[in-house]
């Protein structure tokens, strides 16, 4: 049976499945047949967000702008993800979506469906969607890795006790949706690496910052309240914003602040950078493990012309197994160098560099910004092939945070 035919009787999910392994020459099409009824079965319990648009719009094209949506339609997580599999010999099929699309813990049977969906580069299931949080009724954080504790049902769970009475689902408010604990579920540490202890801490001591002891959770910055309506229709009143703002989005010009000083000495120049990060957790958050921030610093000279350049890298290196340089967490066994920003922390950069000749002044120009992913050959070569956009795919861009210019005077000396 060809997958165009197969696909009126399975619908659109079924065609997606089904081409996966008929392209692959697997014989047996029941099992694209029981992917399907997989997906049906979990989607009874975690209803698709598309079904949430209907009553939802505004909070669902919030939530489609958002990294949170892409979860698992990356081409980065699905090069990423059958870098795993091939490191584990397809050991704990679900572990990468225990955070990707975390519903896979209330159905850690259906994992090969999951990177079977995946894989077809086209996945018709939901990752981190509306239902993979608003189902969450408790959040154990008695391990190192906190888990959701979920509560399948009619009830959805939120921060607001004035929602509207609908036909659709009940709705509980629950304090939870207020705490910083709802985060953490995947954003404290990561699994593949959590033979790595206290060094595989993704945010540091963010409950030590100054920002949570006044009281802000995650959600003041990364779901910032604004006026709107909830459900389609309903009176405008306070709701959560849902495009998750952080390294996309405005709030990143917010993560850090720059300042120079420059000390000329006839040859010789020193310049000290500042950099101060205002955020209450590691900058980066170094997962996926090749995130790093960047402090790109230039001088110019006559007619602006690059006479010095030097950087600096915020991140984490670690070493696999061998004792090799490895970008990917789970192959991570010892953490080799880690320079990153910690919690609102103040760090100073020095640089040395000949005094530009034969100019009045020199420009000093700072820029801190999240670099692009890295990885080696194979691997990068493999997300750009897997993107529609090729190398122009914004994995492969840097993502400006700050950036400061500076004119610095010469005086002539007679």
């Amino acid at each position: 049976m060809s997958p165009t035919r197969s696909a009126g009787r399975l619908g659109a999910a079924g065609a997606v499945l089904l081409s996966v392994i008929v392209a692959s020459n697997a014989p047996d099409v029941s099992v694209a047949q029981d992917s399907v009824k997989a997906q049906a079965a979990i989607e009874k319990v975690f209803p698709h967000s598309n079904k949430c648009k209907r009553c939802h719009e505004r909070v669902f094209e919030e939530w489609e702008t958002s990294p949170l949506s892409r979860s698992i339609h990356s081409p980065a997580f699905r090069a990423a993800l059958d870098e795993y599999l091939k490191f584990s010999g397809g050991k704990d099929k679900a572990l990468c979506f225990r955070c990707h699309a975390p519903h896979v813990r209330e159905f850690a049977d259906a994992a090969q469906m999951f990177i079977t969906q995946v894989q077809s580069g086209d996945p018709t299931i939901d990752g981190v969607g509306c239902a993979q949080c608003h189902l969450i009724k408790q959040v154990d954080r008695s391990s190192p890795l906190p888990f959701p504790k979920y509560e399948p049902g009619k009830t959805l769970y939120g921060p607001y006790k004035d929602f509207v009475q609908n036909l659709a689902h009940q709705s509980m408010e629950l304090d939870l949706f207020r705490k910083s604990d709802l985060c953490l579920n995947c954003h404290q540490a990561v699994p593949t690496a959590a033979n790595l202890g206290k060094s595989n801490d993704l945010l540091g001591n963010w409950d030590q910052s100054k920002a949570v002891k006044s009281g802000k959770e995650c959600q003041t910055c990364h779901m910032p309240e604004q006026i709107g309506e909830s459900a389609n229709g309903e009176s405008k009143r306070k709701v959560a914003n849902h495009t998750f703002p952080g390294r996309i989005g405005k709030l990143r010009q917010e993560a850090a602040k720059l300042d120079v000083s420059a000390d000329v000495k006839g040859d010789k120049t020193v310049v000290k950078v500042t950099v101060q990060s205002l955020v209450p957790h590691n900058l980066p958050t170094t997962h996926p493990a090749w995130a790093s921030v960047v402090l790109d610093f230039v001088i110019k000279g006559k007619n602006l012309k690059t006479v010095f350049s030097d950087q600096r890298v915020y991140g984490r290196t670690y070493a696999d197994a061998k004792g090799e340089k490895t970008v990917f967490d789970f192959k991570a066994v010892k953490v080799l160098e880690d320079t990153v920003l910690k919690p609102e922390e103040t760090r100073v950069e020095t640089f040395t560099f000949p005094t530009p000749k034969d100019t009045k002044s020199f420009d000093i120009e700072v820029a801190l910004s999240y670099a692009p992913v890295t990885g080696p050959p194979e691997f990068l070569q493999r997300i750009e092939a897997e993107s529609p956009k090729g190398a122009q795919d914004p994995v492969f861009q840097p993502i400006p945070i700050v950036r400061l210019t500076r004119n610095i005077p010469l005086v002539k000396i007679d």
